[in-house]
């Protein structure tokens, strides 16, 4: 555990003091804060070993910890999968050493979500942050009202916000957003978009945090998309195109596919699906974009709206065993209604003569 401590120091070029085997605990937090005052550091975290609440020995060195060192914070981290455990472990340590905030870790899934309000209700101490992940900057600050948000299949659409403007790219997104509107969005745009999405975290959370796309996200289809790494798969079939072929998709001939399938260890259904789908969701994003057609219709059922976030959903993949909403591809819009429109002038022109 000291060995990790040290790596992780290095990675995040915080130092880090420790003793060999056999020291004293308590020894060591003192020596520790001496340490610190010759660093001139401002901010001292003593890592404690992780204890069982049950094994008197262990808590009876931490009850020593804090009577010695007096510490401004002292935070438990509990594990959330332990769920109602974690709130008998949470009321036992702070009984013996008065907590003052707690972190809970793996909390990935919504379902791990009770045991954050029963801690907070049993025994009165804060949640100041959440583990969602196993890098260093899966730490979250804890939010009581988006959890219940969560929770109750609303989605957590700020911290989504809050996710998006730390990881994406504002000037691509919105360049992205208006070549869909316009009916202009390439392959190359998608992979783009597509990367700055796999930046904000696993696509599931991303999509438990939409309103409408959580409850996609629990359905079998959706369920059986998101166990595998399909983002990686369909980066590699994008990737094994020429710069030409992702700008003009149209090009894509029999050859050419089956070259960019041994390419990317697939095979040519997979490119074939893959390229239906692309043009489905150009059509599904201009339609949630202009607020017309079928899939502007289904995201208004869904309680998503329309006319939004394009920006963001151009990076998403549409998902095997999604079927288009009511079989047509609803009003025409962008190029599609140009087209329509001089098509329609020149039947009236040869109508006159």
């Amino acid at each position: 555990a000291v060995r990790q401590l040290q790596t992780l120091g290095k990675q995040l070029s915080i130092p880090v003091y420790s003793e060999p085997m056999g020291a004293d605990p308590v020894d060591i937090t003192v020596h520790s804060l001496n340490y610190a005052r010759e660093q001139a550091a401002s901010v001292v975290i003593l890592d404690t070993a992780g204890r069982l609440n049950i094994d008197e020995r262990m808590m009876q060195e931490v009850v020593s910890i804090r009577a010695r060192v007096q510490p401004r914070e002292v935070i438990l981290v509990a594990d959330a999968m332990t769920g109602q455990e974690a709130v008998r472990v949470a009321d036992d340590f702070n009984k013996a050493v008065s907590l003052t905030g707690m972190i809970l870790t793996k909390m990935e899934g919504d379902a791990r979500g009770g045991a954050a309000l029963s801690i907070r209700s049993v025994t009165g101490v804060p949640i100041k942050f959440l583990g969602v992940g196993e890098k260093t900057d899966a730490l979250e600050p804890f939010y009581p009202d988006r959890l219940a948000s969560r929770i109750l299949g609303m989605g957590d659409v700020l911290s989504l916000i809050e996710r998006a403007q730390e990881t994406i790219d504002q000037e691509e997104a919105m360049k992205a957003q208006a070549k869909l509107q316009q009916g202009k969005f390439d392959l190359e745009d998608f992979l783009s978009s597509m990367r700055q999405l796999k930046r904000m975290g696993p696509l599931r959370q991303v999509m438990e945090m939409i309103p409408g796309l959580n409850k996609l996200a629990t359905t079998p289809e959706m369920e059986e998309a998101l166990e595998g790494d399909q983002m990686k798969h369909i980066e590699a079939i994008v990737l094994s195109m020429t710069k030409e072929e992702r700008r003009k998709p149209e090009i894509l001939n029999a050859s050419r596919r089956k070259r960019i399938a041994r390419g990317s260890g697939s095979t040519v259904q997979e490119i074939n699906q893959l390229l239906e789908q692309f043009n489905e969701m150009r059509m599904m994003i201009r339609q949630m974009s202009t607020g017309k057609g079928k899939w502007a219709q289904l995201a208004r059922q869904y309680g998503m709206g329309a006319g939004g976030g394009a920006g963001l959903e151009a990076g998403m993949p549409s998902m095997p065993g999604l079927s288009r909403p009511g079989g047509g591809s609803g009003k025409k819009t962008g190029k599609a209604a140009r087209k329509e429109k001089r098509k329609q002038k020149q039947k009236a022109r040869s109508g006159r003569r």
